[in-house]
Formats: structure tokens, sequence, C-alpha cells
């Protein structure tokens, strides 16, 4: 118990370790690059968009992807996979329903995580963290709704 706990501080211990339970998800900073976490991140940018971008091409291909607004209904982009899929759902080329696409990257998020959080606290990392105020007059109003007709 000790033991595991002195690995993981000095940076020897199982990353997977630190990833929250449920599923898969990016840390909130995400896509920042800390100085000194470049090769974590290239790593895991080079994943997602690699891995993690075809799997989720193919769940769309077949139907099993989510859609992000709530009045949108999804259905399978290509209806020959998806009868595929369906008569042969064991087949492990195929995706399953309720798969993540970034389970593909898990190590590489975690590898990613353990480092960042370690350097986000630094001095010269300090500048990657800090919000951004836009003024009023840059700020998008959305369509007016003036009398045009007159």
């Amino acid at each position: 118990m000790v033991w595991g706990r002195i690995k993981n501080a000095i940076g020897l211990g199982d990353p997977l370790d630190s990833l929250p339970d449920g599923p898969t998800r990016l840390p909130d900073y995400f896509p920042l690059e800390p100085k000194g976490c470049e090769k974590q991140s290239q790593k895991l940018f080079k994943c997602l968009s690699g891995e993690a971008t075809d799997k989720a091409r193919d769940m769309e291909r077949v139907g099993f992807h989510k859609s992000y607004f709530p009045d949108v209904k999804v259905g399978p982009m290509d209806p020959k996979a998806a009868e595929a899929v369906a008569q042969d759902p064991e087949n492990p080329d195929f995706p399953k329903a309720g798969d993540n696409p970034l389970d593909e990257c898990r190590m590489f998020i975690a590898n990613y995580m353990k480092c960042s959080d370690r350097a986000l606290g630094q001095k010269r990392n300090r500048l990657l963290q800090e919000t951004v105020r836009v003024q009023d007059e840059y700020r998008y109003q959305g369509p007016t709704t003036s009398n045009t007709e007159e």
C-alpha cells in the first residue's frame, strides 16, 4: 500500500491508477501543451488524430455514435456496414455499441495528465492557465432583430 504511493510519487507507478473511474475523458485543460510535456502531448495528439478518430468514424458509419444535440436523431451512415454489424455482433473487427473512442488513447491520456498536472503549477507555464476577458464591443452579439423593412 505504502510502496504503491511512493512509486506513484516518484513516477514509477502505473499512470492508469491516477485516472478517475468512469468513462475515459480528456482533462479540462486539454489541448494545452505545457513546457516539459511536449513528448507526452504529441503522443496524445497523434493517438487522437489516428486510432481514436478512426474508431469514432467507424462508430458513425454503423450508427453507434451519439449526437451532441438532444433534438438530432442519428442513424448509420453506411447501411450495409450497419447490417453486417447486426448480423455478426461478436466480430472483434466491428465497433460495439457504447464504446468510447478515447479508450484507444487511455495510456496516453494518463501520461499527459500526470505530466501536465505537475508542469502547469510551475512558473514557466503560468501563462497557459490565465483566462482572457474579451471586451464587450468585440463579443459576438448574435443576429440582431432590427427592423429592416423600411
